[in-house]
């Protein structure tokens, strides 16, 4: 399966070149990955190991801060959390966080952002299956950014249904949306707006949609930030 992140290196310090281990923009040709299968743990293993991550924002999304900074803390689920920034934000400001990525490595990577910060004792990190993981406590909001757009086409009727079962009545689910034409390979995998809202309408209401500003390349013009609220 050909990948957009695995064949076409976009990373946010300039477009067009891979990552390396420090985290700067590279020259080099990008890797050759020797697997093309996003529904494995080694697709993902294998990227962070070798520091090709141009979906990483190395920080937190200002959409992310201004909505966060709009709700009182409660209980939130970050599936497919990456280097866990996010977890480590909303920690710092007093909200308890389950963070869970199904790559080994990618919760390897997110062991060592944490380890490095203060007031980050409120994050509970996994490696799981999203689609059979358990969090405690039930989140009362659920965080998407770049986990959708992850996974193949086919599993996205899996993901509403799984967000169904996890979300309790006025449970939300909000975040950064990759939307766009369908069909294209990926990942990132982009969805049409209208079927987003065909798939998740029988369980969530939509209160809430906005444009955003500074995404990474790879997604630039196709973010938006979506609420949705888990209906009775």
């Amino acid at each position: 399966m050909a990948d957009k992140w695995a064949d076409k290196p976009v990373a946010h310090q300039a477009a067009d070149t891979p990552l390396t281990s420090g985290g700067a923009a590279s020259t080099a040709a990008p890797p050759a990955f020797a697997t093309r299968d996003p529904n494995t743990p080694e697709f993902w293993d294998e990227r962070f190991e070798r520091r090709f991550t141009p979906w990483d924002q190395q920080g937190v999304p200002p959409a992310f801060t201004e909505f966060a900074s709009g709700l009182t803390p409660c209980p939130v689920l970050i599936p497919g959390c990456g280097s866990a920034y996010e977890a480590a934000w909303l920690a710092q400001q007093g909200w308890p966080v389950t963070a869970i990525d199904f790559s080994a490595a990618a919760v390897q990577a997110a062991r060592a952002h944490l380890a490095g910060l203060v007031g980050v004792e409120t994050v509970h990190l996994h490696q799981a299956d999203f689609f059979t993981f358990e969090p405690t406590p039930p989140p009362r909001w659920i965080y998407e950014r770049a986990f959708l757009c992850a996974l193949p086409p086919s599993r996205r009727g899996d993901y509403v249904r799984r967000m169904a079962e996890l979300a309790a009545p006025g449970c939300l689910l909000a975040g950064l949306f990759f939307l766009g034409q369908s069909g294209k390979k990926g990942p990132p995998f982009a969805i049409v707006e209208a079927e987003l809202h065909d798939l998740l309408s029988p369980y969530f209401e939509c209160i809430d949609e906005r444009a955003v500003s500074g995404s990474l390349a790879v997604f630039a013009g196709a973010e938006r930030w979506l609420t949705w609220r888990r209906l009775s």
